[in-house]
């Protein structure tokens, strides 16, 4: 389970699917605990005419016996730079990806979309019921309210 960034020189993955994710055994197996990872600046590309969208990522989980390492997963969230998908698919695709491959006990996403065509498009995910006495703070990301 040795991290092949961690340390590292390393690219862009050129696809989300190409991105390889590293995950580290948990230092605090056994204890109940949050991870927050706030990602302000998300990118990816409209999947028609190719033009670029932009979100605030918030990723929430409760690990389990590993947690993701964080500059893989940077560079897993930066592979969407170049990647055409709708805001759905990003966002669902990522929660789904970290929990599949990670096991955590939870996990939730929410993806708030910066408008496109006017509409800005919020999309949240989660793996179930979040676990009982674990604190988990609400995301607080403001909708979109323009620029008045």
């Amino acid at each position: 389970m040795e991290p092949k960034h961690l340390g590292q020189t390393s690219s862009l993955p050129a696809s989300p699917e190409a991105a390889e994710l590293d995950y580290v055994p948990n230092p605090r197996l056994g204890t109940r605990y949050l991870v927050r990872f706030a990602v302000p600046e998300f990118t990816s590309l409209c999947p028609i005419t190719g033009a670029p969208d932009f979100a605030h990522l918030v990723i929430d989980y409760v690990p389990n016996a590993t947690i993701v390492e964080s500059k893989s997963l940077k560079l897993f969230l930066g592979s969407f730079r170049n990647h055409g998908a709708f805001h759905e698919d990003c966002t669902v695709g990522i929660g789904a990806r970290l929990f599949d491959e990670m096991q955590p006990e939870w996990l939730r996403i929410g993806g708030y979309w910066f408008p496109r065509g006017g509409i800005p498009i919020d999309v949240f995910w989660q793996s179930g019921e979040p676990p009982k006495g674990v604190w988990i703070p609400p995301q607080d990301v403001p909708g979109y309210r323009g620029r008045g």
